[in-house]
């Protein structure tokens, strides 16, 4: 997905519009993207989508710590589909913490089990109108369409 995004983008072949997206976003770092990555394939996903990111939305802030010492969501590994709810919301924790540090109005990410999980347990922690978006879902957001 990164590879593909970024070479449309920089081959001209997307056109975006990076004034569409007016407040605060933050990128969250999932873990089989990152960390899985680099220790299985030798490349963690870090840097690409940050590239993304950049031509994107003019206010993003990585959350910290970042990119390998993020911490996990807490919905990883399909727990989603678990009866472990309490301890999905439990492990949680310190990501929601870590995202209402940056005071972001919108977390992307580009994982669907973060981005459920987030979803699943915002309101939980005082979060109700965080948006949640994947990637490539913020890019089809803002592109220039003839």
């Amino acid at each position: 997905m990164f590879d593909l995004l970024t070479d449309y983008i920089r081959s001209g072949r997307i056109r975006l519009d990076k004034t569409k997206i007016t407040y605060r976003a933050a990128y969250h770092d999932p873990c089989n993207y990152g960390r899985k990555s680099q220790e299985l394939f030798g490349h963690g996903y870090y840097e690409e989508p940050r590239w993304i990111l950049d031509q994107c939305i003019s206010d993003w802030v990585d959350l910290f710590p970042k990119e390998g010492h993020q911490y996990c969501c807490g919905g990883g590994g399909g727990t989603l589909l678990t009866p472990y709810r309490d301890e999905r919301i439990h492990y949680a924790r310190r990501k929601m913490e870590q995202i209402k540090r940056t005071g972001a109005e919108m977390l992307v990410v580009p994982c669907h089990s973060c981005h459920a999980q987030i979803k699943a347990v915002a309101e939980t922690y005082g979060m109700p109108d965080l948006r949640v978006k994947y990637l490539w879902e913020v890019v089809a957001d803002i592109m220039i369409i003839d």
